[in-house]
């Protein structure tokens, strides 16, 4: 036993511990806090998913160093610039995204998730799923061709900002009017952030996918093809049937019934306020540790 103790202290004798001075703290936080909201504003994009996909990559790497992989360890080492350029690139839109909100000084008040104004204006009502279902399944009726986005947790602004501002409260006669036929509005999407319209006319990236019938339209290309880069809902309302379909997760489902859109519109409500609910235990439970630990 007390060679082990002499093993340790000699061990722990040659160990160099540096000097930790308060600046060196100071700069630990801001590191610390700058890549928090690096992670936070990361998430709410579609850069998120081709983060993860670098993350597999990364860990393929460390993989082969441990098990000594030399050709690979090569062929990385002579592609590591091309790599880099590549993710460049890759990130371009979201890398320019960050930098103008960076000029407009707006960049934390989107990117904080509890902010509680924020919060509260994201959450749709029981009233906005009425609405939303009165009005599409109307325009169902008269086969009037409708395609309606639901923003949810990913910012959809590159989105908004191909179409016409509205900033306007929901309700059916809204939507009815927006997508009459010959109204300057009709032509492209709606996209509702929380209990408003935030935008119309707004375009959508088109799907690639051969699953995907031919005999659907443009519309139902385009509902899929925002849910594929997404975690949005997309209701459409086809012109040539007056079926009423949703694109959600990169899967389109058709021929709804309102009972049946009414409980995905309540499920996704449901499950957007339990995460909600979630975030701010989690921050005030924190809060309540601290307070109490000041109180001690």
């Amino acid at each position: 036993m007390e060679s082990i103790l002499l093993e340790l202290k000699r061990y722990l004798g040659e160990l160099y511990i540096p000097k930790i001075q308060i600046i060196d703290v100071i700069e630990i936080l801001i590191l610390a806090v700058l890549l928090y909201y690096f992670i936070v504003w990361i998430k709410s994009t579609r850069a998120y998913t081709l983060l993860k996909g670098l993350l597999v990559i990364a860990l393929f790497v460390i993989l082969a160093a441990l098990l000594q992989m030399s050709t690979i360890l090569w062929l990385l080492k002579n592609f590591a610039t091309v790599a880099m350029t590549a993710i460049v690139i890759i990130f371009q839109p979201e890398l320019r995204k960050a930098l103008e909100q960076l000029g407009q000084k707006n960049m934390f008040a989107s990117i904080i998730p509890f902010d509680s104004s924020r919060e509260d204006g994201e959450r749709f009502s029981d009233k906005t799923i009425n609405e939303i279902v009165r009005a599409v399944f109307d325009m169902s009726e008269v086969k009037t061709g409708a395609l309606i986005v639901i923003e949810l947790n990913i910012l959809l602004t590159e989105y908004v900002n191909t179409g016409i501002l509205l900033d306007s409260i929901i309700t059916s006669q809204l939507l009815l009017n927006i997508f009459e036929h010959n109204t300057p509005l009709h032509d492209g999407a709606v996209i509702i952030r929380g209990d408003r319209v935030v935008a119309a006319t707004c375009y959508l990236p088109l799907s690639d996918s051969t699953v995907v019938s031919k005999r659907l339209g443009t519309r139902h290309r385009a509902a899929l093809g925002i849910s594929e880069v997404s975690d949005s809902f997309t209701i459409v309302v086809s012109e040539e049937t007056g079926r009423v379909s949703y694109a959600f997760g990169g899967k389109l489902i058709t021929a709804l019934s309102p009972s049946e859109l009414r409980e995905q519109l309540h499920k996704i409500q449901k499950d957007r306020m339990e995460e909600k609910k979630t975030v701010k235990f989690r921050i005030w439970k924190g809060r309540d540790k601290n307070e109490k630990s000041v109180d001690e």
